[in-house]
């Protein structure tokens, strides 16, 4: 497994872990759901250098019973891949065919208190402000494909990295629940701080915003036998 892989596995496998493991969390109420991503670069920094995106992520919120569930802790990763390319180059003479390939993603980790009832209504409301961490990853390789046999590829990786930064978010959305389960969508605002511009060398840090939409699918943990 790639760096970029274990970054999205190890907070997925500690959030499973947290929410579904341990029968006393188990027993309180935890909303689990998974989303699907669309993100829209906002502002001139994100325009520069990105475009619209898909991608995917988990979040779980712990209501606080004490304050009649109005009160919710928030946490959650997605992952979203930003840039997707591949560049041809084929020789004039022999007709050999290269392509240059560059993958570009965005990780994000993120906490906070989310507003909004969080018991068993039909109807759930809430916003939420959450602190973020932040690691933007760019990867371009050069490969001679083969079009009979692709694991028969040459594949050689001009360039790797990651780059890590702190963010926030801002997010507005509700859910439809069915007591064991709920239906979510929603809009999150979110800002990262002292990107790398394109990851290249010597190159200037931006401040890039995005505008997310996301639609999800999520069970009330609490109303399950564990």
């Amino acid at each position: 497994m790639d760096r970029r892989g274990v970054c999205w596995f190890l907070p997925l496998a500690f959030l499973l872990a947290t929410a579904v493991a341990l029968p006393g969390t188990a027993r309180a109420q935890v909303n689990l759901s998974f989303h699907g991503i669309h993100m829209d670069p906002s502002g001139q920094d994100a325009k520069d250098f990105s475009r619209a995106a898909y991608g995917g992520g988990l979040h779980a919120s712990f209501p606080v019973p004490q304050l009649g569930n109005l009160l919710a802790g928030g946490v959650g990763i997605e992952l979203v891949n930003m840039l997707s390319e591949t560049h041809e180059f084929r020789d004039a003479q022999t007709g050999l065919r290269v392509e240059q390939q560059t993958n570009q993603e965005y990780f994000r980790l993120y906490l906070g208190p989310e507003i909004g009832p969080h018991g068993d209504g039909f109807f759930r409301p809430h916003v939420g402000v959450h602190a973020a961490l932040v690691n933007c990853g760019i990867s371009t390789d050069v490969v001679v494909p083969d079009d009979n046999n692709r694991e028969n590829e040459i594949r050689q990786n001009l360039r790797s990295e990651n780059r890590t930064a702190f963010g926030y978010d801002l997010s507005a959305g509700a859910d439809l629940n069915f007591g064991k389960w709920f239906v979510e969508g929603g809009t999150r605002f979110a800002k990262s701080f002292n990107v790398p511009q394109q990851l290249g060398g010597g190159a200037v840090s931006i401040h890039p915003s995005y505008l997310q939409i996301y639609v999800g699918l999520g069970v009330n943990l609490h109303h399950w036998k564990v």
